[in-house]
């Protein structure tokens, strides 16, 4: 695509960034049918099919720049990805819910689930880190230590999450006395879309065809969005972590949004949290496409992204724990606290990477 022109580039990465919108749509909608019918509304399940469908071209981007050997795309998504979603949840804030009297989101959904679901995604970023500090020849079958820890603390967090939705043992469960009715890990509220009166045949082709749809939108946004990066001199990191990732979001907004307008706002923290703890399991599948170690090769803007997206995570871990009522611009004060600070790292991203 470096042949095109600019304008053209531009043009066909929107175009891309608009099939993924619509497509995440589609996948969310489809989602939440198979969940209802094959009652896998478990954490477990739940949880899986979401971070798959709504990472789809998180995943094709990263195949796509592992198999061409640009694993500073690959990295750079991921890590950016995880801190821009982290700050989606800022959007479902903001636009979630309106009105006199509404409560931030944190205060809404907090649950102790979901401030576990945020720890495994903590502890999922630490072993990045660590990985990142490994000899470059460590690679055993395709396969290195760092990226099967972090797939072993994905699977574990999941089924610690199952657990935790199922009892844990304070008060109500670990969910908030006065917050949005649910139980952790599941969807209380039955699709209201047309999807619900479609044949379960259907609802797996529209899901299927979404999904390819989405794969192959990924694929394209990564290619023009390489090309754009070249053209306006951004580095592959950073074109990576703002532009690139903020598109690759766009299932993650049109998700948390539907969740939240069915009055599921506990699911729309769990699918940003399950996502973020998903993404870096795509180290897995760049390590093994590429054949190279991944992790050691991260540079100082990648372990930067890294810091920051932990430190998103953590102010929503305290907000869920002492769940603001008050909204400040709209918006609840850890959300703000989050916007600042992702505004001021995107900053510093600028000058690390200069």
């Amino acid at each position: 695509m470096s042949s095109l022109p600019f304008w053209l580039l531009v043009l066909v990465f929107a175009a891309a960034a608009a099939v993924v919108w619509i497509a995440g749509i589609q996948l969310s909608k489809t989602t939440d049918v198979l969940d209802t019918r094959w009652r896998i509304g478990s954490a477990f399940g739940g949880l899986i099919i979401l971070a798959i469908a709504t990472n789809l071209p998180e995943i094709a981007i990263t195949v796509s720049a592992a198999a061409s050997g640009d694993l500073d795309v690959a990295v750079g998504n991921i890590l950016g990805g995880i801190a821009l979603q982290t700050v989606v949840l800022v959007i479902l804030d903001a636009f979630g819910r309106h009105g006199r009297g509404v409560r931030p989101l944190t205060y809404r959904a907090a649950s102790l689930v979901l401030v576990l679901e945020a720890v495994v995604v903590v502890a999922v970023l630490a072993v990045v880190v660590a990985g990142s500090q490994l000899p470059q020849d460590l690679v055993i079958a395709r396969l290195t230590p760092d990226v099967v820890l972090i797939t072993a603390l994905w699977i574990g967090g999941l089924l610690l999450v199952q657990r935790a939705g199922r009892h844990l043992p304070w008060h109500s469960g670990g969910a908030s006395p006065d917050g949005s009715p649910h139980r952790s890990g599941h969807r209380r509220a039955e699709p209201q879309h047309p999807h619900r009166r479609m044949s379960t045949g259907l609802v797996v082709t529209i899901f299927s065809v979404s999904a390819l749809a989405t794969l192959g939108a990924g694929v394209v946004l990564e290619r023009a969005g390489d090309a754009i990066a070249a053209e306006m001199g951004l580095s592959g990191v950073l074109f990576g972590a703002t532009i690139l990732a903020f598109a690759t979001a766009l299932p993650e907004i049109s998700t948390g949004l539907q969740a939240i307008r069915q009055g599921d706002d506990n699911l729309a923290m769990s699918d940003i949290f399950g996502g973020n703890a998903f993404l870096p399991v795509l180290f897995l599948v760049a390590t093994v496409v590429s054949g190279q170690s991944v992790l050691p090769r991260a540079n100082g803007t990648d372990i930067y992204l890294t810091a920051l997206a932990a430190l998103l995570t953590l102010v929503y871990v305290v907000g869920l724990l002492f769940r603001p009522a008050r909204r400040v611009l709209g918006i609840g004060v850890d959300s703000l606290v989050v916007l600042i600070l992702y505004a001021v790292g995107i900053a510093g991203l600028f000058t690390v990477a200069a």
